[in-house]
């Protein structure tokens, strides 16, 4: 009779009952994918092991790479949309052309975040088919807001290094909207043969509609990235209007400067924050999408 081993992994991905836990083997360059069931207990305190997960589980068939998750380990951040734990930062990806970016919507990513307490990366991708004013322009725009900006190209490995540095030893989870590169940003970040993924792809067939869920990419010591799939409407219906500004960080140090206390710089006289786009000292691309957004959560309360 074998004794049964325990190691620690990281839920990549569950489906139908079913969790993949991805773990390292210091020995070996590449982890392990384990099949695992999650022990009837975790139903009796009500706690669901979510993706990105580090667990602990018994190893109960190496050879099948079968297992059973026994315990989940404390968890340092869970997000609510997607349902996912120990998220460190986002990295939201947009193309500076084809397709243009849509600023409102990049504003929307970022908020969005930031209310589930995460920093977030902008990176434009596909510098290398763009005009230098276009990614001035954007340089322009959100150099000011407090976010880290990166231009890169997927396609001729452009600043990938900087964004690679960024993300080493972190789990980042990552948003966008479709067309803008963000599967060729992944593969490029991601060495070839890590993880045996035809491997997992095989055993996950048993659920066709995979690409629903929500999976983590293990890319080296440590470094894993969340896809997250249907981030398409972004509402921000539970939220106050009187709130927004607090999440337009390049606001905060002219607010000072507003005439009234509470001041939202929409149509208050003597507002620092208008003076301060007048100067372009803030964005007016940013201060746009703000007003869009304030006049979207007004409406939203009158029904």
């Amino acid at each position: 009779m074998h004794s049964i081993q325990s190691i620690q992994g990281k839920i990549i991905k569950g489906i139908a009952g079913f969790y993949y836990v991805y773990a390292e083997n210091g020995t070996e360059k590449h982890g392990k994918v384990y099949e695992c069931k999650a022990k009837g207990i975790f139903r009796k305190e009500n706690m669901k092991p979510l993706v990105g997960d580090d667990v602990l589980m018994d190893v109960l068939d190496e050879e099948e790479r079968l297992g059973n998750i026994i315990q989940i380990l404390p968890r340092r951040s869970e997000l609510i949309r997607p349902a996912v734990a120990n998220i460190d930062q986002a990295l939201v990806i947009f193309s500076i052309v084809k397709p243009e970016p849509n600023f409102n919507l990049l504003d929307r990513f970022l908020i969005m975040m930031e209310r589930q307490g995460l920093r977030s990366i902008i990176c434009f991708n596909k510098q290398d088919i763009a005009a230098r004013e276009e990614i001035e322009e954007l340089q322009r725009a959100y150099e000011t807001s407090g976010y880290r900006v990166l231009f890169v190209s997927a396609r001729e490995n452009e600043g990938m290094e900087e964004l690679h540095r960024l993300l080493a030893g972190k789990t980042t989870v990552v948003a966008g909207p479709s067309g803008v590169g963000k599967s060729s940003i992944i593969n490029s970040l991601k060495p070839e043969a890590n993880m045996e993924i035809g491997d997992i792809s095989r055993k996950i067939e048993r659920g066709k509609h995979t690409t629903r869920h929500s999976e983590i990419i293990a890319l080296h010591g440590n470094t894993y990235m969340m896809d997250t799939p249907g981030f398409t409407s972004l509402h921000l219906f539970d939220m106050e209007k009187e709130d927004l500004k607090e999440y337009y960080r390049e606001f905060v140090k002219y607010e000072e400067y507003c005439r009234f206390t509470g001041c939202v710089h929409i149509s208050e006289p003597g507002c620092g924050v208008k003076e301060a786009l007048a100067d372009g000292r803030i964005s007016s691309v940013r201060y746009n999408n703000y007003k869009l957004l304030y006049g979207e959560l007004r409406e939203q309360k009158k029904y």
